[in-house]
């Protein structure tokens, strides 16, 4: 069995103006990411949507002193960004379609995310959205060290360090063992 990680696609990671935005690098893979996300939702896999989700105001959280407020929880900036906001609204509902809070970079810290895939019988996922070299690498690694198969979709991640996202596309083959497609 296998599942689609959705990591971080939002507005301030990707709009222009959004809080620590990719810009056009990450506006670019939207596209390939929403299509991607749409044959894994008819297909009735698991599809999680995993998004960052910060208080400003708490002051021992790391990334608090190493990026500038993003994701804020209750604002626009964790929506979804472009078409893939519609995509989820249409199918939120459906079990299938999964959004996991999470507070730190990989999708698994903290969260109930591996209980979920392993209920489901989920042996590999597929990762996708940004950014590259930091959510995206930090939950692969998790995935490999717990057992998963790791499907990393060139055309469906990137990063505003275009330096760390080709270093990072080569660790997850490399490293990880990740299939790169």
């Amino acid at each position: 069995m296998e599942a689609l990680l959705s990591i971080d696609y939002t507005y301030d990671f990707v709009a222009d103006d959004g809080k620590l935005t990719t810009g056009k690098v990450g506006q670019e893979i939207e596209e390939a990411l929403v299509s991607l996300t749409k044959q894994f939702i008819e297909s009735g896999d698991f599809v999680v949507m995993a998004i960052d989700g910060h208080d400003p105001e708490d002051y021992y959280h790391p990334e608090n002193s190493l990026f500038p407020p993003h994701n804020v929880i209750g604002t626009s900036g964790r929506d979804l960004y472009g078409s893939l906001k519609p995509l989820y609204e249409a199918h939120q509902d459906e079990a299938h379609v999964y959004w996991l809070d999470k507070r730190h970079y990989s999708a698994f810290s903290g969260t109930d995310l591996d209980i979920r895939l392993r209920e489901r019988h989920i042996t590999k996922v597929h990762l996708t959205g940004v950014c590259t070299d930091i959510c995206v690498l930090h939950t692969a690694v998790d995935a490999y060290n717990l057992g998963y198969d790791i499907v990393i979709h060139e055309n469906c991640v990137q990063s505003f360090d275009e330096e760390g996202h080709r270093w990072a596309l080569r660790h997850f083959k490399n490293t990880l063992g990740a299939e790169i497609r």
